[in-house]
């Protein structure tokens, strides 16, 4: 049983990874906070620091506690790893890069990123299969020179730029979506069980990007009303200035109200974003990296299917040589047996990937349900709560203005 601190609880997140417990010297742990969150540099070279924090009884690591400092590309560094070495893994996701607010730096902004890096991390570090990885340990202990020298030295897809490689994964998702709605006919599964995955995994982000949508404006409007209510809060006290006993007492105790519900409506919005809107964007998130993972299926069948017809094409070819006595069939056999040994692969590559996702995606099931309830349970009670305390707040109040009215 692997453990994980849970970060994003401390600080509010709707987001689970797994069940904290204390580490046990009895059973495998791994342990992984990303914290201290610290500006470094100055205008376009300026980013973010975080300071990742293990604790692990894992052999294969040096030593029970280990703290790095690591950047938003070492955290894309190691998806991308993951992604090209684990073919049937979802790999969680990362937040997008927001240009825009890295410009800015606001402190919302770099908890909302801090707390998404924090669940990146831990769900690769509960992974049965991610956690085992060389490049998780890499990540989690080298030195900020290594980590700096292993980016440097990547090829092929390591050597594209995140933003580049948003564009692959989009390429990627607009080429499924044209397989999905029949635009695009190339060999693909009749399994009627995939075709379903498919169709639900498409139609779970439509519904995801809604809810996410509308759940934005409930965070605007309760920030809107917010400084609606500071506002008039204000004018009401310099009203009540301008008035006598009792009623100037009731106009400034209207505004004084006024502003304390302000201030409860902007600590409900920054609830909602971080406990309801947030969690939202992470799944969105998290079902378009199980779509390049579909991309991944579709061309590993490709391949198969591909090979297959190659190997048809030359045992046909070494029935004619075999007929004719022909001086190459002695070569035709070998290519025969490269491409009897590459379908080999390119089958138990393909069904590998299979029963990964067939795994993958009960685990997905399981944990949406935990991550998806916990963050309606915190939208409801968020909303019970302030309900409550603007009804309390605006009752208390009656009988002073009703004592004014009469």
């Amino acid at each position: 049983m692997i453990t994980t601190i849970n970060e994003q609880q401390k600080s509010g997140s709707a987001l689970l990874v797994g069940s904290p417990r204390s580490p046990s010297s009895q059973s495998p742990y791994l342990m992984v906070s990303v914290s201290d969150p610290a500006k470094m540099g100055n205008g376009v070279q300026a980013y973010i620091s975080y300071k990742v924090t293990t604790k692990t009884n894992f052999p294969e690591y040096d030593g029970p506690e280990k703290i790095v400092i690591r950047r938003y590309s070492d955290f894309v560094w190691l998806r991308d790893r993951l992604f090209e070495k684990y073919k049937g893994v979802f790999i969680p996701p990362l937040p997008e890069k927001n240009t825009v607010e890295k410009f800015r730096f606001g402190a919302e902004f770099i908890e909302m990123r801090r707390q998404a890096l924090d669940v990146f991390v831990n769900r690769v570090a509960l992974h049965h299969e991610l956690q085992q990885s060389e490049d998780l340990r890499i990540f989690l202990q080298a030195d900020e020179q290594t980590m700096e020298r292993a980016r440097s030295q990547e090829t092929g897809i390591f050597l594209k730029k995140p933003a580049d490689l948003m564009q692959i994964f989009k390429g990627v998702q607009s080429k499924v979506s044209d397989v999905v709605l029949g635009k695009e006919k190339p060999a693909e599964e009749s399994d009627p069980e995939y075709e379903k995955l498919k169709n639900y995994i498409f139609q779970l982000e439509d519904h995801l990007a809604e809810a996410q949508k509308h759940a934005h404006r409930l965070v605007k409007r309760h920030r809107e009303l917010g400084q609606s209510l500071s506002d008039f809060g204000k004018a009401v006290k310099l009203l009540g200035n301008c008035e006598e006993n009792p009623l100037g007492n009731a106009f400034s105790d209207l505004g004084t109200k006024s502003e304390i519900l302000s201030t409860k409506l902007q600590r409900e919005a920054h609830h909602l974003l971080m406990n309801f809107e947030e969690p939202l964007k992470d799944y969105i998130r998290a079902v378009q990296s199980i779509k390049a993972t579909i991309a991944e299926r579709a061309n590993a069948f490709r391949q198969n299917c591909e090979l297959a017809e190659a190997i048809k094409f030359k045992e046909i070819d070494m029935n004619k040589l075999r007929i004719t006595r022909s001086e190459k069939l002695g070569e035709a056999q070998h290519e025969y047996e490269e491409l009897k040994a590459d379908g080999a692969e390119a089958t138990r590559r393909f069904e590998k990937i299979v029963k990964l996702m067939n795994e993958e995606i009960i685990r997905f099931q399981e944990q949406k349900t935990l991550d998806m309830g916990l963050a309606f349970h915190e939208f409801a009670k968020g909303q019970a709560d302030l309900a409550n305390g603007i009804a309390c707040a605006w009752r208390s109040l009656l009988p002073k203005l009703e004592a004014c009215s009469s």
